[in-house]
């Protein structure tokens, strides 16, 4: 019973820290790279050969 509890309060926290960390709206890693892949993406069709 101890090892179901350690398991489900683990799931718990790494579901809390995926949440927090990946996937914040404005702060999130998802929106970092949401936002320089689209500035990256900005800059190599602004070159011009």
């Amino acid at each position: 019973m101890r090892n179901i509890l350690i398991t489900v309060m683990m799931l718990i926290v790494v579901a809390f820290l995926f949440t927090t960390i990946i996937n914040d709206g404005s702060t999130g890693m998802r929106r970092n790279i949401s936002t320089h892949g689209t500035q990256a993406n900005t800059e190599i069709t602004a070159l011009r050969p």
